[in-house]
């Protein structure tokens, strides 16, 4: 399973980061500890169970639009077939508050996702999307991702976090058909930033 976002603590907060973020929450959860390792594409990686099965969690630290590399080294170190990948990312293009499992697909315009598929060759790995637009136009993609969390994210983020994290521990324990029909609908309630 990889987290997608990018290495330094200056992108620690930033929308680009919240698949780090769901990654590390589940490491917490459930027991993992983070061990550096290197490789064609360097991760930070753990390994631990969860849902009862032995898994591997990763966080690229190649940079959003060289993700692909570390992905592909780790999936061939492992054995891992990309039909076993589990890819958390953030999705300008979906609500702040959604979450959207899917088992395959595009890369929908996500540096970091492109990257993934263009490595492995393929779209069949399961990605869990969480939603970051605004709810306001947005000039400029890239500065948006990579600036620090709105304050109105900040207010929600531990429960955004949180179902991703469940839509993952979903998909290990009852498959990614079960995660869609649970997760791939809108949290109620979730912030927009002032217009």
């Amino acid at each position: 399973m990889v987290g997608l976002g990018n290495p330094g603590r200056q992108y620690a907060r930033t929308p680009h980061n919240l698949g780090f973020m769901v990654v590390d929450l589940l490491a917490e959860r459930h027991g993992v500890r983070w061990n550096a390792t290197s490789g064609v594409g360097m991760a930070v990686m753990g390994e631990g169970v969860i849902a009862g099965q032995h898994v591997m969690l990763a966080k690229p630290m190649t940079f959003m639009n060289r993700s692909g590399l570390a992905v592909r080294e780790l999936t061939g170190r492992c054995g891992l077939p990309p039909s076993r990948l589990i890819v958390v990312l953030d999705d300008l293009d979906l609500p702040w508050g959604y979450v959207r499992v899917r088992p395959r697909g595009s890369s929908g315009g996500h540096r970091g996702l492109e990257s993934v598929i263009a490595a492995l060759g393929t779209d069949q790995f399961v990605r869990v999307r969480l939603g970051i637009h605004p709810g306001r136009a947005v000039r400029d993609a890239a500065e948006f991702v990579l600036a620090p969390l709105p304050p109105a994210f900040e207010q929600d983020l531990e429960e955004v976090l949180g179902r991703g994290a469940a839509a993952v521990e979903c998909i290990l324990a009852e498959g990614v058909e079960q995660a869609m029909a649970k997760f791939n609908r809108r949290a109620q309630g979730f912030r927009r930033e002032e217009q």
